[in-house]
């Protein structure tokens, strides 16, 4: 195979030299790598074969060959507490007991893993266990609709049967938004880098911003913020000179996860919610990363008291296995047959471990776990910045944490709010992972020090999550004070 030029190539990874080895490849002869060797020589590998758009794979340079609970074991022995569990995925955390037996018994009892969209057993356990859950009216009554297996797959579903049933093309979305990578989430996403994706201007969207107490996106302060939200959203709806045709559907994260871990308040969630009845406008509610438990509530959207047309779930959904699905109102029903398709939207094992978790997040009341145990790591963060102008903002609901990390010495908006510091906060994810911790970063700039941890995180491990920021603290102040 001929060697791709140097600016094909990622940066530090040379082009392979003729009769000399090939990193990250085994050499004959040589004993099978352990620990370290085995941990770079896989890395390695994975830096040549694999796509340069990875990202998880770049800031955390673990090979996991051991997982329970929310402990992460790499091939170089160390262990590490998991506060990303699949960016949100893993509710139950690694392994769950009751979950790996659930597969088992699938497996074992030679169920077909694969069937399309025909029912089996266990998707009408499944199903039924998901109804009985599901908020407000939604319950006990919703129609389901399986896509394929990632969340973006059901945001694109969401999308074409709020059109399809109401006869209009135009979505509102907001600023700060992540709905996923296919083109219509794409579109109705705001980082740059997703809007200017090829095709994804083919949905009409318009977008109005999302109340971000922290930034007011109007310059006049939180506590205004999310009244002029909404007073915009009416506006631009009920004003015949506006421009904005009816839309078919308004699309929101109640807490913006990749966004920053922004919280939409209840009262603005109240307004968008009369807004889009009064006008036959579909709401429709991302719970991809919030659902099952995630934010204090099963469902984010609860604590509101708010029921929207169209729920968007997967991640936590099916139980650590891929799986993707829509819940919406009857009414909305209009599908012919073949409208929207996935081939693996019958995957049997997440079914399976997906009604376990649903259960188990339910009988063992791990949603007022996670609210009581993400206030206490919040306020122990809290702790940890009293003193450091860098600490901007410790927010977020239940085990969906975030810290904003700022620039005291940089130029304020016009309310005073100081710059995010992007180099800080990097600094401070490798820190984190030097002290054993995985965790990641969002908001704008990826400013956002982002926490995760599994519902079944214990107090210990709290407390650990905790220490490991506070020390990986000393490692940037160590490292050149930039965290002061």
């Amino acid at each position: 195979m001929p060697t791709p030029p140097a600016e094909l190539r990622e940066t530090g990874a040379p082009a392979p030299v003729p009769g000399e080895p090939v990193p990250g490849e085994p050499v004959p002869g040589e004993p099978a790598p352990r620990g370290e060797a085995l941990r770079d020589r896989l890395l390695a590998r994975q830096a040549r074969r694999e796509s340069s758009a990875r990202t998880y794979a770049r800031t955390l340079p673990v090979v996991p060959v051991r997982a329970e609970g929310a402990v992460v074991t790499g091939a170089d022995g160390r262990s590490y507490l998991d506060c990303l569990s699949g960016a949100g995925t893993l509710a139950l955390g690694h392994n769950h007991p009751r979950v790996v037996a659930a597969l088992r018994e699938v497996i074992d009892s030679g169920a077909p893993l694969h069937t399309l969209d025909m029912i089996t057993p266990e998707k009408d356990a499944f199903t039924g266990e998901l109804l009985g859950r599901l908020p407000g009216t939604l319950r006990d009554d919703a129609r389901l609709h399986f896509c394929g297996p990632a969340g973006t797959d059901a945001v694109e579903a969401a999308l074409k049967l709020a059109q399809d049933a109401t006869g209009r093309r135009g979505v509102v979305a907001f600023t700060g938004a992540y709905h996923g990578m296919t083109l219509g989430a794409s579109a109705v996403s705001g980082p740059r880098r997703m809007r200017d994706t090829p095709g994804a201007d083919a949905v009409p969207v318009t977008r109005l911003p999302y109340p971000y107490d922290y930034r007011c996106p109007f310059g006049v302060g939180s506590r205004q913020s999310a009244r002029l939200s909404a007073a915009l959203l009416e506006s631009l709806i009920t004003d015949p000179g506006s421009g904005v045709a009816p839309p078919a559907a308004v699309i929101l994260e109640v807490v913006q996860g990749e966004g920053g871990v922004v919280e939409g308040p209840d009262a603005w969630l109240r307004e968008v919610r009369r807004i889009t009845a009064e006008h036959g406008i579909v709401l429709i509610v991302d719970e991809v990363q919030t659902g099952v438990g995630r934010t204090g509530r099963f469902w984010a959207c609860e604590r509101a008291g708010v029921t929207p047309d169209v729920l968007v779930a997967s991640k936590a959904v099916g139980g650590g296995l891929p799986l993707a699905l829509i819940a919406y109102r009857p009414a909305l029903d209009t599908w012919r047959p073949g409208r929207h398709t996935g081939t693996f939207r019958g995957n049997t094992l997440a079914m399976a471990a997906g009604r376990v978790t649903l259960r188990t997040v339910a009988e063992e009341q791990l949603a007022l776990r996670a609210e009581a145990l993400g206030e206490r790591i919040r306020a122990g963060l809290r702790r940890i910045g009293a003193g450091r102008p860098s600490f901007g903002d410790v927010r977020g609901r239940g085990l969906m944490i975030g810290v904003e990390l700022v620039d005291p010495d940089g130029p304020p908006d016009r309310l005073g709010t100081p710059p995010g510091d992007p180099a800080l906060a990097a600094a401070l994810r490798a820190a984190c992972l030097e002290e054993g911790l995985m965790l990641e970063l969002g908001g704008r700039d990826d400013t956002v020090l982002r926490l995760l941890p599994p519902l079944v995180l214990t107090d210990d491990q709290a407390d650990s999550v905790l220490e490991r920021v506070e020390a990986a603290l000393r490692r940037t102040d160590t490292a050149g004070g930039t965290a002061a």
